[in-house]
């Protein structure tokens, strides 16, 4: 049965779904004024693999991630810019497509975003107004924070020492300091929506609320998003939604730990981020994919140059022994014996599974790879080796690239162009006439190319260089 730790409660608890076999799943999106640093990139590729994994064990998930398409931080950089709101957000969104499918990231079910979810935030503000839990001011609606019994149960803070957090303006108005805002009366030359309180738009917190609800009704099964949205994103969404539905929000909480620069919180206000776009260009983002599973979620992790390139020889060298496997397969005269390496390919099976049960340990499960990669080679060495055996071995390091979002397997066709296969092929009949120097020079060539050549008496094999 799947672990996993629920921030709501502080421990790890069986995971029971609402409907048996189903998972209704949400996981905050960017805000998109800019392109996502390698901090933002670590929660879609972690609920990436949580998605993955449910599928993997069973489970029907409906995976929904929103995309928050106005904001003060969207206004300002169109005012920068020159540029209309809405031409900011779509070049972001468009931008956070490219990296996250890049990552291997699947898209959600549904990507709602609040400029689409109008209506339904203006008539949640007015049910909570009539509610009594919302309130006019100037224009301006808040919330009652104080008249939700629990607020804070998620932060895990008394209400009293609750502090206003970041997006939560002070205003003289609000009849409690820790009410916070539903509505915003629009400013002079502001993109705006009508709505019974006057021309505005929704405040950061409700647009969230509103689009689980359209998208996935009143009680959901996971909610997840960054460490840092617990206080005051999600403890406000809970407030809002349970005031208004009496209902739970979600039953289990999910929050994935930093990427710190120097043991420091990665962030745009600090200026010491890393954009994806960019680390993707230095490096594989395979690999950049593989650094972030080989620490579990929870945990924060450290980025650096030298733990990318550890990533990567330890990614390279799992890709190698694919590799290995498939050119033995081909030259297997299939007389090993079988049962005792089976037994070991179905074990290695079951301990990536508890692993991945014990709140998607990815780094665990990784750990598990290497030990199958290890369980290969040896039984490579041997003299006689079985193509059910290869094949297993085979299978299994597709079936958990396929959970861990990672592909441990090189397709040719995918590494060289259709120059460097004519060069090989050159190079070939070269040797066939025994013109060796030219085959030496064409190996140069493929060399400065970084693809290295390996000759077999099965022939050539191919490899990139490091």
């Amino acid at each position: 049965m799947i672990k996993l730790f629920n921030s709501l409660t502080n421990k790890k608890e069986p995971f029971v779904p609402i409907e048996e076999g189903k998972v209704k799943m949400y996981c905050c999106g960017p805000t998109v004024y800019n392109y996502i640093h390698i901090g933002n990139a670590r929660p879609p590729i972690v609920y990436d693999m949580v998605r993955r994994y449910l599928t993997y064990r069973g489970y029907d998930v409906t995976f929904v991630s929103n995309f928050t398409d106005v904001d003060d931080k969207i206004i300002r950089a169109a005012n920068e810019l020159g540029e209309e709101v809405a031409d900011v957000a779509e070049r972001f969104i468009k931008a956070y497509y490219a990296d996250t499918c890049a990552l291997n990231v699947k898209e959600a079910d549904l990507h709602p975003r609040v400029t689409e979810t109008m209506d339904d935030i203006i008539a949640f503000i007015a049910e909570l107004e009539k509610k009594g839990f919302a309130y006019e001011a100037g224009g301006d609606v808040y919330f009652r924070t104080r008249k939700f019994n629990g607020y804070g149960k998620l932060s895990g803070q008394a209400l009293d020492d609750l502090q206003s957090g970041a997006r939560i303006e002070v205003d003289e108005r609000k009849e409690d300091p820790l009410d916070f805002v539903l509505w915003k009366a629009a400013k002079p030359n502001e993109i705006s929506w009508s709505s019974p309180w006057g021309e505005g738009r929704p405040g950061w917190h409700i647009e969230c609320s509103a689009m689980i609800k359209k998208s996935l009704g009143d009680t959901i099964d996971i909610h997840a998003g960054g460490k840092d949205l617990t206080f005051p994103h999600h403890e406000n969404e809970i407030a809002q939604s349970e005031a208004l539905t009496g209902k739970k929000l979600a039953n289990y909480w999910m929050h994935n730990g930093f990427v710190n620069i120097n043991n420091e919180k990665m962030s745009k206000s600090l200026g010491n981020f890393v954009l994806a776009h960019d680390i993707i260009q230095q490096y594989s983002p395979e690999v950049v994919r593989f650094f972030m599973l080989t620490a579990h979620y929870r945990t924060p992790i450290n980025f650096s140059d030298e733990l990318l390139k550890g990533a990567e020889a330890g990614l390279e060298r799992l890709k190698n022994t694919v590799a290995n496997l498939q050119h033995r397969l081909a030259e297997t005269a299939d007389m090993g014996a079988e049962e005792e390496w089976l037994e070991k390919i179905a074990g290695a099976k079951q301990h990536f599974i508890e692993e991945m049960d014990d709140d998607f340990n990815s780094a665990n499960a990784i750990s598990v790879l290497f030990d199958l990669a290890k369980e290969a080679n040896i039984y490579m060495s041997e003299a006689q080796t079985s193509k059910k055996v290869l094949n297993a071995f085979l299978e299994l390091f597709a079936e958990f690239g396929e959970v861990l979002g990672v592909s441990f397997t090189q397709q040719e066709e995918e590494l060289l162009d259709a120059e460097i296969e004519s060069l090989i092929e050159e190079r070939n009949v070269a040797r066939k006439e025994r013109n060796f120097a030219r085959a030496d020079e064409i190996r140069d060539l493929l060399k400065e190319k970084n693809i290295v050549l390996e000759d077999t008496p099965q022939g050539v094999r191919w490899k990139r260089g490091s």
